[in-house]
């Protein structure tokens, strides 16, 4: 008998969230397959909303090397949304203490060659980082972020089994049917959803099913992660920094291991050391941990005590899928967009694709939304996927000019040696040379400093209202001329909710606009003359069935507006009004009260269909 949708429990809300049938087929509503950033922080998202599923991974368990670690704060705002924020900080280190420099050096314990600011702590910067958010840069290694999430997505509702590989799926009437194996056991078994989300990594087998067209350019070689035990903490108090890039030109180095960028992964006696192979290295060859722990020596330039615990190699890629989603299956996180981790957007991203995929499953799946609100995820999330990609790789390309400034692109080492000696000549040549380390060195702020392309993102199409727009989105300022460097708040739709710090007439705790938005409801924003539009608010969420709460901002308002931050950002008059997405982007917004409320209500009614898909 071919399944249809009744088959499945109505609501996750009422029903048990899955249901084990005589064919040895669990029902379910939703399935997750990958349980790292970006399929544990989607579990969370749905959690959060009621909704309750199934996740599988196919490793026996959450993340055993660090992997990712930068933190940003456009993902700290969507697990803020859930209450993660403080049990993240608890764990993580903190950006001011941690990722305040990125050095280059000979070794750890030798010569610094340069070092840069990094992470908001550059002085010039600290105000563009503290206005754009509420919350701060962290450094959390995958291995502590993985359980936080997978233990508040169990708690929430979701099984989550490892060990677990998904082999195939089919997908028939609207229900998809996947088949699972337990590694353990070799048992076969399916599980029956209505969404299936690929969250399954760069090797994604939802990604080949579906066969999503992928953008793939030549990748820029191999990585090999080592990862090591060696107390630092004497070296550390003058040489605090996030990224350490140690290259040594004067001398003879392994093919497997031609330079090195050091990351702290426990203050300070774990690290990472990933290796740069030269390009003859031979992708397949295996060096002996003996040979590693020498070239880990090397680079760390003293007698300290070295234990490895991991070795692992991993390829530069530059792919990006062209398409996010085919009906009910959506893929998100390195399923879709892989990239080296420079910039750190990796797990970033991951979070971000969740946090805008979950709210508009959240809604359709309650039936607050049609189900055409779905293809937004793909048309909002995708140009975003790119853009990460495409700066990650030109990030590393950047480096190219610091490494030949430093003679490191010279084939032999009386080459290097006489170019790095060269940068302490009192010649015309030594001064070019030293001008070029420079000029390469400040350049990299576009990775370490590149607060643009972490909140600049902007989204179009169905699930945002911009008709009543009179010009094209477009950034202005600092952030025009160098979009990756700078952020520009705005509230033109699509764009993130600008933070502000907002207080009370009688002065209290102050509150982020971007707490008083999110929390799985769409907020609308008005100020003083703009009562008509709370009414309308209360209007349509009864007509609609949808949360939306409105509050206002501004002189003796809801909120005072204490430094007139929003003033400078909200970008309409002080009766206009601001719509908001449970996911915190800009909606759509009114630069006026209209007439009158039932107006106001017949405008607002008709940009909330519009945008759910009505």
């Amino acid at each position: 008998m071919t399944p249809s949708i009744s088959d499945l429990p109505a609501s996750p809300c009422s029903q048990p969230h899955h249901e084990t049938t005589t064919d040895d087929t669990i029902d379910t509503e939703i399935l997750i397959v990958g349980a790292g950033p970006a399929g544990a922080a989607l579990a969370c998202f749905l959690g959060s909303y009621g909704l309750k599923g199934i996740m599988i991974s196919a490793a026996p368990g959450t993340a055993n090397t660090p992997r990712a670690h930068i933190t940003n704060m456009a993902a700290l705002e969507c697990l803020r949304d859930i209450g993660l924020e403080q049990e993240i900080n608890q764990v993580a280190c903190s950006g001011d203490q941690h990722m305040v420099h990125t050095r280059w050096c000979h070794s750890m314990a030798g010569e610094e060659y340069a070092r840069i600011h990094s992470w908001g702590n550059d002085p010039k910067r600290k105000g563009d980082y503290e206005t754009a958010s509420p919350c701060s840069p962290v450094d959390l290694p995958q291995t502590l972020l993985e359980p936080i999430l997978v233990r508040h997505a169990i708690l929430k509702g979701f099984t989550t089994r490892f060990d677990t590989t998904l082999l195939s799926f089919i997908e028939d009437n609207g229900i998809i049917t996947a088949t699972v194996t337990d590694n353990l056991s070799r048992h076969e078994y399916r599980i029956r959803t209505r969404y299936l989300f690929g969250a399954d990594g760069a090797r994604s087998q939802i990604v080949k099913q579906l066969n999503l067209p992928l953008a793939v350019k030549p990748g820029q070689g191999l990585a090999i992660n080592v990862l090591v035990r060696a107390d630092l903490s004497h070296l550390v108090e003058h040489r605090k920094g996030n990224l350490h890039w140690i290259m040594q030109p004067d001398r003879k180095h392994p093919d497997f291991g031609w330079m090195a960028i050091v990351r702290m992964v426990k203050p300070w006696n774990e690290w990472m050391f990933i290796l740069f192979p030269t390009k003859d290295f031979d992708p397949r060859a295996n060096p002996s941990r003996e040979k590693y722990l020498q070239r880990v020596r090397e680079f760390i330039g003293d007698e300290t005590p070295v234990e490895i615990v991991d070795i692992s190699k991993w390829s530069i890629n530059e792919i990006v899928a062209e398409e996010y989603s085919r009906g009910n299956v959506f893929c998100l996180g390195d399923a879709v967009h892989r990239h080296p981790p420079l910039n750190g957007l990796g797990s970033n991203t991951c979070i971000q694709d969740a946090f805008n995929v979950a709210w508009k499953i959240a809604y359709v799946h309650q039936g607050l939304a049609s189900p055409t609100l779905l293809a937004s995820y793909s048309t909002e999330r995708q140009p975003v996927g790119h853009s990460i990609v495409t700066r990650a790789n030109q990030a590393f390309r950047d480096h190219a000019d610091i490494w030949d400034a430093l003679g490191m692109l010279n084939e032999d080492v009386e080459s290097r040696r006489a170019a790095l000696e060269e940068l302490s000549a009192v010649t015309r040549n030594g001064q070019k040379r030293r001008r070029a380390l420079q000029e390469a060195i400040s350049h990299t702020c576009h990775e370490f400093h590149g607060l643009g392309v972490e909140m600049n993102q902007h989204y179009s199409g169905s699930g945002i209202y911009d008709a009543d727009e009179s010009m094209p989105y477009a950034l202005r300022g600092k952030a025009a001329k160098d979009p990756v460097l700078y952020h520009e708040p705005s509230t033109y739709p699509g764009c993130r909710l600008p933070h502000v710090w907002l207080h009370k007439t009688v002065p209290g705790k102050p509150v982020s606009t971007i707490d008083l938005a999110g929390h799985r409801t769409f907020t609308l924003f008005t100020g003083v003359g703009g009562e008509s539009w709370k009414i309308a608010a209360e209007s349509v969420s009864k007509e609609l069935k949808v949360p939306l709460k409105a509050c206002s901002i501004g002189f003796r308002q809801d909120w005072e507006d204490m430094y007139y931050g929003w003033e400078r950002v909200r970008g309409v008059g002080e009766s206009g009004a601001v719509l908001i997405r449970p996911d915190r982007f800009v909606a759509w917004r009114a630069s006026a009260a209209l007439e009158n409320a039932e107006m106001c209500e017949r405008k607002l009614g008709e940009v909330s269909r519009s945008i759910l898909g009505y």
